[in-house]
């Protein structure tokens, strides 16, 4: 029996990594280069070795959850009752609204949105919409995304591919956050001040920022 809150998710997620790629790919035509899409930092490459592999799979166990009926890949039974149920398909929504906010996101990021850190390329620093409270809200919304895809696919494989890409998300922060400080510099630091990680903070901590 085919499962609808993991239909809906998978095809969220297979949403949210189509648009990574047409912005890749838009990327490269405009710049005519790979750096910005293809890690240059040793660092990222070696996260890509995990990313890579873990992307894949974040696209296909959905899948597998929602019709197979192996022990391994498909759905625990308490998963189809409810209460349960019900969680699972508020989860999937949820993932749904993590997906229309990556793309304002996106949006507002526009020619200054790379999917790795380029330092031969001259990029804006953004801090309007979202990027006003929070300085990384599209990793944030990913971690919300993998956390909603365990609450709809609630398996073990499903949760060791959400403590890597978590553990990724944070990494990756702070490596874009020590590279930007250094390309910014002041302008930068201010805006760490001011901003949470991954949510907005409570209070700013300097009253004269602007």
């Amino acid at each position: 029996m085919r499962d609808l809150p993991c239909i809906l998710l998978a095809a969220t997620v297979w949403g949210y990594w189509t648009c990574v790629a047409a912005m890749s790919i838009r990327v490269r035509r405009r710049t005519r280069k790979l750096s910005g899409i293809v890690p240059s930092q040793r660092k990222e490459q070696l996260m890509w070795l995990v990313w890579v592999p873990l992307v894949f799979a974040w696209m296909v166990l959905p899948h597998l959850a929602a019709s197979s009926t192996s022990p391994a890949w498909g759905l625990p039974a308490f998963a189809r009752e409810q209460p349960w149920l019900a969680v699972r398909w508020a989860a999937a929504l949820l993932g749904v609204g993590c997906l229309a906010l990556s793309i304002e996101c996106w949006l507002r990021m526009g020619k200054n949105w790379r999917m790795a850190v380029a330092p031969d390329q001259q990029t804006e620093l953004v801090t309007s919409g979202l990027y006003g409270r929070v300085r990384h809200p599209i990793y944030a919304l990913s971690i919300l995304l993998m956390l909603c895809t365990l609450v709809v696919v609630p398996t073990v494989p499903v949760a060791v591919m959400a403590a890597l890409h978590i553990g990724l998300m944070v990494t990756k922060a702070y490596n874009e956050e020590r590279f930007l400080a250094g390309r910014h510099g002041e302008p930068y630091q201010r805006y760490l001040r001011r901003t949470g990680r991954f949510l907005p903070r409570l209070r700013i901590a300097d009253a004269d920022e602007p």
